[in-house]
């Protein structure tokens, strides 16, 4: 049986480091995007060859240009150095109404998730990727799974943060972020299994104290796979009149 969350961790709320594989084992399909070797996200598997982060991670935050996804590479279940499974990048998009230099930060939340398409599928039976469940009311008991600067070497689990408000497609969290921590799957539980019901897009201030904004998932992921279809259907059409050579990026 997997021991999805530790006591310890739901007891104060606080950050429970899983550096041991004793718990990190069954949140391996939560990994580190490697971002041309000057940055990393967290991104999370919800099929065996997609991995959902958000969409700001996919571009350089002092040029503002896209991160070509060659320079992309996703470490599942990173912990001391290793990964339970290295893959590069076909594709990834972000979702087509996301803006990325757009002046208020909210706007740039409530689009802020991409998705990302392996070069090849992690099939593996320790690292089985995670369920979505409807986006949580106010005031409802979440966790995230996340790396951060200063705890890039493994994953940490919060538990017990909670929805302090729902606005447009934007969820306003207590759960602890910080740099590194983009992307970070939240999850709520359904009958003792987590499933992910947003994406960790920035810390601010609301309320007089520091907090975490997610994306909430709503109709974005039916848009993003469409657009994966879409560009699928595009390379499959160009084939006989030019070879591909690589990975590529699909403009937002």
């Amino acid at each position: 049986m997997a021991m999805w969350l530790p006591m310890a961790a739901l007891a104060d709320g606080g950050l429970f480091s899983m550096s041991s594989r004793e718990y990190g084992r069954a949140w391996e399909a939560v990994g580190r995007l490697e971002l041309a070797g000057k940055a990393f996200c967290t991104g999370a598997l919800i099929a065996p060859d997609l991995v959902l982060t958000a969409a700001h991670c996919l571009y350089d935050t002092t040029t503002g240009a896209q991160v070509p996804v060659d320079q992309i590479q996703f470490l599942a279940g990173w912990r001391s150095g290793r990964a339970a499974a290295y893959r590069r990048v076909r594709r990834a998009v972000a979702h087509p109404d996301y803006v990325f230099d757009a002046s208020e930060k909210t706007e740039r939340v409530r689009r802020d998730i991409a998705l990302i398409e392996l070069q090849l599928p992690i099939r593996n039976t320790t690292i089985q990727p995670f369920r979505l469940a409807p986006a949580p009311t106010k005031g409802a008991e979440l966790s995230v799974v996340s790396y951060a600067h200063d705890r890039s070497e493994a994953p940490s689990l919060q538990g017990l943060c909670e929805v302090l408000a729902r606005e447009s497609r934007m969820l306003v969290l207590s759960c602890r972020v910080d740099f590194g921590s983009s992307g970070s799957p939240v999850f709520n539980f359904v009958d003792g299994e987590p499933r992910i019901v947003s994406v960790i897009s920035a810390k601010a201030q609301a309320m007089g104290r520091e907090v975490s904004l997610g994306t909430e998932l709503d109709d974005s992921l039916d848009i993003l796979r469409q657009e994966l279809a879409q560009d699928s259907v595009r390379l499959s059409l160009d084939a006989g009149a030019r070879r591909e050579t690589g990975a590529k990026f699909i403009r937002p």
